[in-house]
């Protein structure tokens, strides 16, 4: 099986990360995870109750979460986020409501992901989850050199987009990460290929990407929406000086939106503007 191809790479990695998650949980038992089912529905209603029973259902259901939670999880660490919301304004700018549909959206989104993470998921194969099937490294140790390619990939885009502060946004309500006596933060290096970059916490790396992602996103279309906003106004204009009050400005401008668009090549400026916003530093 070529685990290298992009598909395979998202789902193998995302199911992986999944178990990674949970994974020092479940291996502190000693029946591994093919043991906890029998332990658990065998025995009746009294082994299920006792707090072998418990703790082993309790790993169970906890495994399952976060497995279904993995595309979600996979999604936010990824350039997924800032490429739908870009997509989505340009539609809303254009004005042709459902056109192109959400479905066509998501899949532009999704294929430009998988383009752009590839190195990325390829970095995290190759580090941590083939060491780890070949049984070169423990759990805790696949966890940690898996997980490093994607804090840079977090890092560098936060850098690059200049949202630092949003780092130590979240840290600041972390309990234990801020100096009580002094208020100073942490020594944390979050960017580039530092060996700090590690001890940042997922807590607050996590949450400050995506709003670093949702800040750039906006930024980005504002920039799409700005022309299309001056053709309205320039047609409304129009419209009113000829005395055509009854006659929605809208429904004057679609054409010359739509004409302009294609006349300047948009789908590939916009394509090429997300692709050109990203840093890859594998």
């Amino acid at each position: 099986m070529n685990l290298r191809s992009p598909i395979r790479l998202l789902l193998f990695t995302g199911a992986l990360l999944g178990v990674f998650a949970v994974g020092e949980t479940v291996a502190q038992t000693t029946a591994g995870p093919a043991g906890l089912l029998p332990s658990v529905l065998g025995g009746g209603p009294q082994e299920w109750t006792s707090p072998e029973g418990l703790t082993s259902s309790i790993q169970i259901m906890l495994l399952l979460t976060v497995v279904s939670l993995a595309p979600a999880l996979l999604l936010m660490t990824t350039s997924f986020v800032r490429i739908l919301v870009v997509l989505g304004l340009l539609r809303q700018a254009i004005g042709t409501q459902q056109l192109p549909p959400s479905q066509v959206i998501t899949s532009i989104a999704l294929f430009m992901t998988m383009l752009l993470m590839t190195p990325v998921w390829t970095a995290v194969y190759d580090e941590g989850i083939k060491p780890y099937t070949e049984k070169e490294i423990g759990l805790e140790t696949a966890w940690e050199r898996g997980t490093e390619p994607v804090r840079r990939f977090m890092a560098a885009q936060i850098e690059r987009t200049e949202n630092d502060d949003d780092v130590y946004l979240f840290l600041k309500y972390m309990p234990g990460e801020i100096d009580p006596t002094t208020g100073e933060y942490p020594d944390y290096v979050y960017y580039g290929a530092t060996s700090g970059e590690k001890n940042v916490p997922l807590q607050a790396l996590l949450p400050a990407y995506m709003l670093s992602e949702l800040k750039t996103a906006f930024l980005i279309g504002f920039q799409v929406y700005l022309p299309f906003v001056i053709l309205d106004i320039v047609v409304a204009s129009i419209t009113i000086s000829m005395g055509m009050l009854m006659l929605p400005p809208v429904l004057i401008s679609l054409p010359f939106k739509l004409l302009l668009f294609v006349l300047v090549d948009g789908w590939t400026l916009v394509v090429q503007m997300l692709l050109e916003s990203f840093y890859i530093p594998i």
